[in-house]
């Protein structure tokens, strides 16, 4: 580093951190879900508060009939590479869910209900969307232990005051 270059660095103010994080889930599918659980881990791992608001169809990682289930969106999703009709195939979406399963598997990255409880443990609030249990018909029961609570936006945005909202 060249003297110019550490004087620079000297001078520039001092680097904040984030202190809180709030991070929207709201699709249903493994490409959808799994960004905001590992930020939301990731903030725990530095010591970030963190909370995870779930809604629409993000309420499918905290569905106790659905978290276990969770697929990889296969019908038009360019990241595959995949023909829009090739995806719609019956068989290929679980094809591909677990072939991604088993690479995250490798990679230690743990499956959906697992990393949630993990996520839970480290002190990060789970919470569903009211207006999206409201709009499929769910109640407190069709949720895993771990969610803290069903709320409303203006709630989740109380949650969230100070900190950094982060949608995935």
């Amino acid at each position: 580093m060249t003297d110019t270059e550490q004087q620079a660095q000297a001078d520039a103010p001092p680097r904040q951190t984030i202190e809180k994080v709030s991070i929207i889930i709201s699709r249903g599918s493994l490409e959808g879900i799994y960004p905001g659980l590992i930020m939301a881990n990731g903030a725990r791992m530095e010591g970030i508060d963190a909370d995870l608001f779930f809604t629409f169809f993000g309420l499918d990682a905290i569905n106790r009939a659905k978290h276990e289930h969770v697929k990889v969106a296969t019908v038009g999703n360019p990241a595959l590479h995949l023909a829009t009709w090739a995806g719609g195939v019956p068989g290929v979406s679980a094809l591909v869910t677990h072939r991604l399963a088993a690479d995250m598997e490798r990679l230690d990255i743990p499956p959906i209900p697992e990393f949630i409880e993990m996520i839970s443990d480290s002190g990060a609030g789970l919470y569903a969307c009211k207006a999206s249990v409201d709009l499929f018909g769910l109640t407190r029961e069709d949720f895993i232990p771990q969610v803290d609570d069903i709320i409303t936006v203006g709630e989740f945005y109380g949650l969230a005051a100070g900190g950094q909202i982060i949608f995935t």
